[in-house]
């Protein structure tokens, strides 16, 4: 019985259904029929009655094994293509009950089939032997129509339970497998049920009202949002709960010695050791994935929901054409039982998965609530030696608090007294390195933007989006918008004087333009054709500003000639002419360490010296 016990319980509950439920009622059933044998005079009467009470019981249970048996079929055949397997169930069955024959697990299946289907047989052979002016005739033929609708009852619900299966099913089909299913036939029912929807949106038709399942859906769908808003809860308390365990002050050296402070570390690792993880670990196990497991259970009957929309369109259809014309298709008939099948059973179900789905959601906040109580207590406890060596531990609770506001009042001062001062001091903004010859790019965005909007890359990007871009370190851009169009605002819409695109935000920051010489001399003297006359200023001291003609070397350059000087990378030069003496401007005249010679203007780019700044504070 090796293979037997690798078989899943999935398995045995597709197998067997609710066989017990069955076993239970039958066996009740056979101890009230044996019970009449006593009373030889009421026997038929009391056996009708007796039949009678079950007719409810006997539905309930038989429909449940009869929906799942066509289920149960298809595994048996799965289990009879593995011989190993196929021979210990044989072996089992021919030892438990030799009568089964090669049939086996097959003849064990439908057994329960053929006894619901043989009571009404029975009841109407006894019914046809009893006189009818006999007093239990009437009882008799009650028991027999009753049972009957059992089976009719039960033979419907299969049928019904076999059309919802078809829609259930949530196949995930990539895009070319949904056109392939496209036909001149969906399109045709497609865009019939289109049409007959924008009639009862027009109000040309009236729309079916059942108030009933309106009702329904109505919870279902308030049970859904729950369960979903839930789920997306969790997930985020189990991703905060994780970067929470990923820190850990108490490894790291504090520098503090002695005190509270180790108190705090010995706690804090024995939490973040034990406590922690066991309840993440319970937290998973008993939240996240039950939840997982009711969200997924949502998905059929929200499938089918929408299916019956569906079916409901082509039974108004229908229903207008039968009024029309007095007949319909087959198919029409077909489509007319679909909607009518799917109806029922979601009117039965409805109710019981709506109040089933609330119960699973109750035991999973209750689970949640019971496991965060646990922890506090456990923390607690863990606590208990600490807290009695601090240095406070005396205090009440409310004299605690006061400390403690105390302290961090005090500490906000000092900190915004910090804070003030620091800024105070702050260096100027420094100006980052522009690219070789990227001066006109930059002139060009200024005149378009303003400075405002002017932004320099901070290290190199590389696009992999159809509208991404991709940039050098140094390069400068223009602000058009500050999110993309979704609202995510760590994508931001730039103009590289050329290209429109997205680059990450944190990839930018704001560029300060550097004033020319001419501009500098234009704010430090009035213009000559100012109308009013403005005094020259005092002695006051005019702040040190850097001069353009300071510019840094972004490459080495070799010289090739006595006319030519040589640079290294970040060796600030001194221009002398920005061209040759052609008048050619990719060339510039420089000095270098005394030396004098040309050098490519492309290998340049201005920084201006910043001005010296300290960290002692203002007196």
């Amino acid at each position: 019985q090796i293979c037997l016990r690798k078989l899943p319980q999935g398995d045995l509950d597709v197998l067997f259904s609710n066989i017990d439920d069955i076993i239970k009622v039958n066996s009740r059933l056979l101890h009230d029929l044996q019970e009449t044998a006593s009373r030889e005079e009421e026997q038929v009467q009391l056996i009708g009655n007796t039949f009678l009470e079950f007719q409810e019981e006997l539905e309930q249970v038989y429909k449940v094994y009869c929906a799942s048996y066509e289920q149960a079929l298809l595994l048996v055949e799965t289990y009879r293509k593995e011989p190993e397997l196929q021979r210990e169930i044989q072996g089992i069955i021919e030892a438990v009950l030799p009568q089964a024959g090669p049939s086996g697990l097959s003849f064990l299946l439908v057994i329960p089939l053929q006894r619901i289907t043989k009571y009404p047989l029975l009841l109407q052979k006894i019914l046809e032997n009893t006189l009818p002016d006999a007093s239990a005739y009437a009882v008799l033929q009650r028991a027999t129509s009753a049972l009957q609708d059992v089976v009719t009852n039960i033979n419907e619900y299969k049928r019904r339970k076999e059309v919802a299966s078809k829609y259930t099913k949530v196949e995930p089909l990539s895009l070319r497998e949904r056109l392939a299913r496209i036909n001149t036939h969906t399109l045709s029912k497609k865009t019939t049920r289109l049409s007959q929807l924008l009639k009862q949106e027009a109000g040309l038709v009236p729309r079916t009202e059942d108030k009933e399942f309106d009702d329904l859906e109505e919870k279902f769908h308030w049970v859904s949002l729950c369960v979903t808003e839930l789920k997306s809860n969790v997930a985020a308390y189990l991703d905060n709960l994780e970067a929470f365990l990923r820190f850990r002050p108490q490894d790291y050296n504090l520098e503090i010695p002695g005190g509270p402070v180790v108190q705090y570390c010995y706690l804090a690792r024995d939490l973040q050791l034990q406590a922690f993880p066991e309840f993440k670990q319970q937290l998973e196990a008993q939240v996240w994935q039950p939840l997982c497991s009711l969200a997924k259970a949502l998905a059929g009957p929200q499938n089918l929901i929408k299916k019956r929309l569906d079916k409901l369109l082509d039974f108004e259809r229908v229903e207008e054409k039968l009024l029309e014309v007095g007949s319909m298709t087959y198919e029409e008939e077909a489509a007319r039982h679909t909607y009518q099948a799917l109806n029922s059973l979601l009117v039965a179900e409805l109710p019981q998965f709506n109040q089933l789905a609330m119960r699973w959601l109750s035991q999973i906040l209750c689970a949640f609530v019971t496991l965060q109580r646990d922890l506090a207590k456990q923390v607690l406890q863990r606590a208990e030696d600490s807290l009695a060596q601090l240095p406070h531990h005396h205090l009440s609770e409310p004299a605690f608090r006061k400390l403690v506001e105390d302290a961090l009042g005090q500490t906000s001062h000092q900190l915004h007294a910090f804070q003030e001062n620091f800024e105070k001091v702050l260096p100027p903004p420094t100006t980052q390195p522009l690219l070789p010859g990227a001066e006109r790019q930059v002139q060009a965005l200024l005149s378009r933007y303003g400075p405002g909007k002017l932004y320099q890359v901070t290290s190199n990007i590389s696009g992999a989006g159809t509208l991404d871009l991709t940039l050098p370190r140094g390069h400068i851009v223009a602000l058009l918008q500050n999110k993309d169009t979704k609202g995510n605002s760590s994508r931001w819409l730039v103009d590289t004087g050329g290209h429109r695109g997205y680059v990450p935000a944190g990839k930018l920051e704001v560029y300060h333009v550097v004033p020319t010489e001419e501009e500098l001399r234009g704010q430090a003297r009035p213009h000559k054709d100012s109308q009013h006359q403005t005094p020259e200023p005092t002695s006051a001291p005019v702040p040190s500003v850097p001069t353009v003609t300071q510019v840094v070397a972004v490459y080495p350059f070799v010289a090739r000639s006595s006319h030519e000087v040589s640079l290294q990378a970040g060796q600030r030069v001194t221009v002398l002419e920005a061209h040759d003496k052609k008048g050619n401007p990719e060339w510039s005249l420089v000095e270098v360490n005394g030396q004098r010679g040309y050098v490519p203007s492309s290998f340049l780019a201005r920084a201006p010296s910043p001005a010296p700044w300290g960290w002692s504070l203002p007196s």
